[in-house]
């Protein structure tokens, strides 16, 4: 079994609400400590074999294989987790305003208001990323077509003598 599907397996596990709130309780935590790193260092790359990252970052490869899940989208190339080893090495090149914006979609407000994006992305930047962000949420339904109206597949015809019915 590949160590990503360890972790889904994990992360979906059945849990109570108590073992629920513990996995994530502990889990989450760890997971901010990284992002904060990243974001102190301003490292663009993280590299190292799976291993020695999670190690790094005190956690097991599985739950480092995790947080690897969640940063994927974020990151220049995206890594085929499927196929990783605690010997795979990986480059986690971090694309910032990517992550910013996976951040706000994730709604991980203790993760996207960290102070450390002040020497990252200026306040006007992260404006534009959630200006971005709340654009993407908007429905925006087309012009409604008149039964009086031309009928929009080109036949000449008013829509009610055309597509109306056939819709």
């Amino acid at each position: 079994m590949s160590l990503y599907t360890e972790w889904q397996a994990l992360s979906t596990k059945e849990r109570t609400q108590e073992q629920y709130d513990q996995f994530w309780g502990e889990y989450l935590p760890k997971e901010q400590a990284i992002y904060e790193q990243i974001l102190l260092e301003n490292q663009k790359a993280i590299e190292g074999s799976l291993a020695f990252l999670a190690e790094k970052f005190e956690m097991s490869e599985t739950v480092f294989c995790g947080f690897m899940d969640g940063i994927n989208t974020s990151l220049m190339e995206e890594i085929d987790l499927e196929f990783l080893t605690g010997e795979s090495f990986i480059k986690l090149e971090v694309n910032f305003e990517k992550l910013y914006y996976n951040m706000m979609a994730a709604q991980a407000e203790w993760l996207y208001n960290l102070s450390q994006w002040d020497d990252i992305l200026t306040l006007e930047q992260r404006k534009n990323i959630k200006k971005e962000y709340n654009k993407s949420k908007i429905v925006v339904k087309g012009k409604k077509i008149g039964r009086n109206d031309l009928c929009p597949c080109g036949s000449g015809k008013k829509y009610k003598h055309c597509c109306l019915n056939k819709a």
